[in-house]
């Protein structure tokens, strides 16, 4: 290596060590010796939220005559409990616009255009229900909580003429937010 090529890479070293920023520093002697430095952390807590579900699915009350009848059963579903640092709101929709239908009477076809508004849900057994469409509905809307939970209750609509014999679900999408 030149004695140009070394002279410089001393330079560059120096500089570099020289250009390293000071941080706080102590020194103590003696016994007994202590130092300290005063410091600082810092964060963010960003929004946080927790949706936590009983069951992943439920099988809704199969219907009986007298539910033909009275054109309607229920279904107890499942728990839900909320954590949020925000205020937050639970949404429910269904994931499409009609169920999905399997036929389980040979030559009888199951309702293949049951609408998802046939599957209705409240938080209260005895409430006020509301059909199910695609468009987020309000379920669950506050102040920041923890385990804030609540049951969701099902009721299911039928006709006679209509509700052929068959196997039919559909999905349910839950969303949490908090804005």
């Amino acid at each position: 290596m030149s004695r140009a090529v070394a002279g410089v890479a001393v330079i560059l070293f120096c500089t570099v060590i020289a250009a390293r920023p000071s941080f706080a520093q102590c020194s103590a002697t003696g016994a007994p010796a202590s130092c300290g430095v005063p410091g600082s952390v810092s964060m963010t807590a960003g929004r946080v939220v927790r949706l936590q579900m009983s069951a992943g699915s439920t099988s809704l009350t199969a219907p009986t005559p007298d539910d033909f009848d009275a054109r309607t059963n229920a279904t107890a579903g499942p728990s839900l409990s909320i954590s949020a640092n925000a205020p937050c709101t639970l949404h429910i929709r269904a994931a499409t616009a009609v169920c999905n239908a399997t036929s389980t009477s040979p030559g009888e076809p199951a309702r293949a255009n049951k609408p998802a508004a046939d599957l209705m849900w409240s938080t209260a057994p005895s409430g006020s229900f509301a059909a199910l469409t695609t468009s987020d509905a309000s379920l669950i809307g506050g102040a920041a909580t923890v385990n804030d939970a609540t049951t969701l209750y099902f009721q299911t609509l039928y006709n006679w003429t209509l509700d052929t014999p068959g196997n039919y679900s559909l999905s349910i999408v839950l969303t949490l937010t908090a804005p």
